[in-house]
């Protein structure tokens, strides 16, 4: 008797479809999971590209900061103001600033009279030049006046270019007898940005755009204007309008971060579009929903193969009398070949768990290599600390049991500063990314001199440079900023490895401290070529450098000079009777530890 087989019976789909139902809930947590992520995501990117934005417009400022404040003093200025209508000193100031200009990349650098009158400048030989203007209007002019830094962003009047200017007073003793402003272009700060979907805007103090990435966002104000903030636009004329636009930006459009330059008054942001986010997302929802259709699919075969085989057991319980025979043969060839299978699945588990064991010990062999270079440059610096932390834990053990607990304390107060030693081996470059407070500071000599050597330790190794330390063990506190100590360590030690690059091993690098009569004297000395008779004459004087234009501008030493005078302290340059250069730097005692409350800034 021939059996039919029964067709097989379709699947219940409808289940399927509600089960379906119940799972897509599921969709919206995965939606807003994957939201968070993104935004985190795209915040963490737009944080750096914000971090390095401001810290390039920071450079830029700082880079021209001290220009007016160092150059007031030459004689082609000062004799203009002396004679304004002598044509010989006039012509000599203009071609003097344009020099200037050219050296240092300044947009314009003009000179103007207590009036506000400019008597020299270096566009002078341009159609739009400021000669003959009067800028008294100007905020910076007015701060100038007054012995302050002046700073002002604007776009110009007569060259309708945008800038920051930087003025400061021109003095004959105490009186002010002239005004220097040095002009920055900062267009190109916004070809930096490039053409990205985030864009970048600065707004000043009234909320009014200055530098963006959208040319139409341009001078638009943020905010709604005060009606003091309106008359402080018209008078001062800083955009070339005096009622600025509102700027009406979609909140809900844009994803924004927001950093702020207290020394100008700007605040720094970053728009990026809300649709980054969007598109992200509607990817994983789309990846999610095609996931959970695939899971329905899926689970829909083995529905339908489980509906086979019931209905095949069904078949063969029916036709089993006719086919015993048959059945048994086939379950002995089933039984053998299951064996089989049995046996290469054991193989094939075999062969997956040698592979996943070589996996991770060449996984492993990674992070050993990785650790072992970790660790000879970890162990490299804090091996002797560590040592010594050991060797004093051991003695405080031995004294506890001895009952001498002062000596323990003794122990562990120096357990604790080689501890700080460590953490100082790590945290020394970060030091010199501090901003300096404007308030000069006690600052201790050693360590700022550590952290200096510790810049330049790695060319000084590659020159073979001896360095030989005389400095006293009490620490030395001296009045200065700390940021703009290390500055000027840095920028003198730089110079003695240049100097000494030009003589032969052997090498050497001599530094030694002291007190006395209220100051302390640090001493610089190289064995190199020495300081010329024109450069210890010349050596302060801006511009002035024996180097090539690829090596420096010669602002160094006017710079570093310019430092500690305002710090009440005096640079000596000398040569050593033995030959080399012999620095000597004078500063001022200051109580341990205890800020001072004179501002640097006055002083300056």
């Amino acid at each position: 008797m021939t059996m039919t087989p029964t067709l097989p019976r379709r699947p219940r789909w409808r289940s399927l479809a509600l089960l379906a139902l119940c799972l897509a809930p599921l969709l919206w947590p995965l939606q807003r999971l994957a939201e968070h992520y993104y935004q985190e995501e795209l915040a963490s990117q737009n944080r750096q590209t914000l971090d390095l934005y401001v810290a390039n417009l920071l450079g830029t400022l700082h880079r021209y900061e001290t220009l007016p404040q160092i150059l007031g003093d030459l004689p082609a200025l000062r004799a203009v103001l002396a004679d304004p209508i002598r044509l010989e000193t006039l012509t000599n100031a203009n071609r003097l600033l344009d020099d200037i200009c050219a050296q240092t990349g300044a947009e314009v650098m003009y000179l103007m009279d207590v009036n506000g009158n400019t008597l020299a400048a270096s566009n002078w030989n341009k159609h739009d030049n400021f000669a003959g203007r009067n800028f008294s209007f100007r905020p910076y002019f007015s701060e100038a006046m007054q012995g302050r830094l002046g700073r002002f962003f604007g776009q110009g009047t007569t060259s309708a270019k945008r800038g920051y200017f930087f003025a400061a007073a021109v003095r004959d003793g105490d009186q002010v007898i002239g005004v220097l402003v040095a002009k920055i272009d900062l267009d190109h700060t916004e070809t930096l940005w490039g053409k990205t979907p985030e864009q970048l805007l600065v707004t000043d103090h009234n909320g009014v755009v200055i530098l963006t990435s959208r040319p139409d966002w341009r001078f638009r104000a943020t905010r709604p204007l005060s009606e003091a903030e309106r008359d402080a636009i018209v008078a001062i004329q800083p955009y070339p309008t005096t009622t600025p636009k509102p700027l009406r930006l979609n909140p809900d459009a844009w994803l924004t971060q927001t950093q702020a330059i207290p020394e100008t008054g700007w605040q720094v942001s970053i728009l990026a579009p809300r649709t980054l986010v969007d598109r992200s997302v509607s990817t994983v929802l789309f990846i999610g929903a095609a996931t959970l259709l695939v899971v329905m699919l899926l689970l829909g075969l083995v529905m339908q193969r489980r509906r086979n085989y019931m209905d095949r057991l069904d078949f063969e319980a029916r036709a089993r009398q006719e086919l015993e025979l048959r059945v048994a043969e086939r379950t002995a060839a089933l039984e053998g070949l299951n064996s089989r299978l049995k046996t290469e699945v054991l193989e094939r588990e075999q062969a997956q768990q040698e592979l996943v064991r070589a996996q991770d010990e060449l996984v492993q062999a990674g992070k050993l290599s990785v650790l072992g270079t970790m660790s000879a440059s970890i162990s490299h610096e804090l091996n002797q600390p560590l040592a010594a932390i050991r060797s004093y834990a051991e003695n405080a053990e031995i004294l506890l049991d001895h009952q001498r607990t002062d000596d323990a304390r003794s122990n562990l107060k120096l357990i604790s500063e080689l501890t700080g030693r460590m953490a100082s081996i790590i945290a020394h470059l970060r030091a010199f990314a501090r901003r300096d407070r404007h308030a000069p500071e006690s600052v201790a000599l050693q360590p700022a001199l550590d952290d200096a050597l510790a810049l330049l330790a790695k060319r000084r190794r590659a020159m073979a440079v001896e360095l030989v330390r005389d400095l006293p063990e009490a620490t030395l506190w001296v009045q200065a900023g700390e940021t703009r100590l290390r500055q000027v360590l840095g920028n003198l030690l730089a110079n003695a490895l240049d100097a000494l690059t030009e003589k032969a091993n052997p090498r050497k690098l001599w530094l030694s401290a002291e007190r006395r009569e209220g100051s302390v004297y640090l001493t610089i000395r190289d064995n190199g070529p020495g300081f010329s008779s024109q450069a210890l004459l010349r050596a302060r004087e801006p511009f002035f450098t024996t180097k090539t234009r690829t090596q420096g501008l010669g602002l160094g030493l006017a710079i570093c000079d310019t430092l500690i005078n305002a710090l009440g302290g005096e640079l000596v340059l000398a040569n050593h009777p033995e030959g080399g250069a012999l620095l000597t730097l004078q500063l001022r005692v200051a109580t341990p530890g205890a800020a001072l409350q004179t501002s640097e800034d006055s002083s300056a």
